[in-house]
């Protein structure tokens, strides 16, 4: 399987609409709804606003991370629990957003500890 956590999976129907708006599920429960993503084919992500959930902040996922996305359900699926993510870098948009470091740390993040693709037992 492919290392570049900045495209989507082979498979992943991303394309089919819009998923501004679409809820977040990690593999332990909701971490947010999508406020922007991209579909670039290299530098593709998704923004989720965490809600309450991690006090009104906003997370960067990168593409890879998704499993599938239900469009009847408006639901995209990542590969990571919600501790991973919410231990991910912290994320300002205006500060982070195409910024190469903080793309190679989030890189280094979600790729440690467990290999791409592969969800924890």
């Amino acid at each position: 399987m492919t290392e570049n956590v900045w495209a989507y999976r082979a498979g992943v129907d991303y394309l089919a609409a819009d998923l501004t708006g679409y809820g977040v599920e990690a593999l332990d429960g909701s971490i947010g709804k999508v406020d922007k993503h991209s579909d670039d084919v290299t530098d593709a992500y998704l923004v989720v606003d965490t809600g309450v959930w991690i006090l009104g902040k906003e997370v960067l996922l990168p593409a890879g991370l998704v499993t599938r996305v239900d469009h009847a359900a408006e639901k995209i699926y990542v590969d990571r629990t919600k501790d991973q993510v919410k231990a991910a870098p912290e994320f300002h948009r205006d500060e982070h957003l195409g910024n190469a470091d903080h793309r190679e740390a989030l890189s280094t993040h979600y790729l440690s500890g467990m290999p791409f693709g592969v969800p924890p037992a």
